[in-house]
């Protein structure tokens, strides 16, 4: 697929008024002794196709944990999450893979590529699971080529810097035309120059793919260069603002 049907594909889900995600008094709580801790106590967010959304928060906020409902990584304690129109909520594992697999792509703080593999195999690697149109090594290079990372699809991890193993991270995440990408403290490990490269790549692919982005973060370039930023405080939304 190239870079002009992805667009394509994504303008068509956003005219279905479909959100990208929709997160529904998300509350989630944990045993701690004869008590429960409650770490998120009713969380409500819709997010439209195309968006860029900055979730922000102290440590302990509960941003991380919403972060992993999101994902599929974790279940609410109640509430409903529907990512492009499907209820993910308490979803078998089976089908819950494909769904992560299909309709979401994630990047971690710490890169998370294998290795032992290029970077055109690090993007290929989501393309080999499920059923996906085109060729794996051509959809590989097309995103690495969008991420400006064309001369060095054949290099290892190891021979990336850590500006350029986020840029494989990220074409990785794109590989299998997401609905959400969702990105864990993106600026975390990188200098301040590789930041706003980061920051400037996300604009850029959302003016070229109109990718939905979600990211957490501690930083506040991010969240100054989101369309939206919420802030989560003990739980709750305590700030929504465009």
């Amino acid at each position: 697929m190239d870079m002009t049907e992805h667009a394509s594909q994504l303008a068509t889900r956003a005219a279905t008024g479909v959100a990208a995600l929709e997160a529904r008094d998300i509350t989630k709580s944990l045993p701690l002794g004869r008590e429960r801790i409650e770490i998120l106590r009713g969380i409500s967010l819709r997010v439209a196709h195309g968006e860029f959304l900055a979730i922000m928060g102290p440590s302990g906020s509960g941003k991380s944990t919403l972060l992993g409902i999101i994902a599929g990584l974790d279940n609410p304690t109640t509430g409903q999450v529907w990512i492009d129109g499907v209820d993910i909520t308490r979803m078998g594992e089976a089908r819950l893979a494909a769904i992560r697999n299909t309709k979401i792509g994630m990047v971690y703080q710490a890169f998370n590529l294998i290795p032992t593999l290029t970077a055109q195999e690090n993007v290929e690697v989501p393309l080999y699971v499920g059923t996906h149109a085109g060729s794996p090594a051509a959809r590989a290079r097309d995103l690495l080529r969008l991420v400006g990372l064309e001369h060095r699809l054949g290099n290892r991890p190891t021979q990336l810097s850590g500006g350029e193993q986020q840029r494989v991270a990220v074409a990785r995440a794109l590989a299998t035309n997401p609905a959400i990408v969702i990105m864990d403290e993106p600026t975390g490990n990188l200098d301040q120059k590789n930041s706003e490269n980061v920051l400037q790549m996300i604009r850029d692919l959302r003016g070229a793919t109109g990718t939905t982005f979600i990211i957490a973060t501690h930083d506040p370039n991010v969240a100054a260069a989101a369309q939206r930023a919420i802030r989560i405080v003990d739980g709750l939304i305590a700030t929504d603002a465009a």
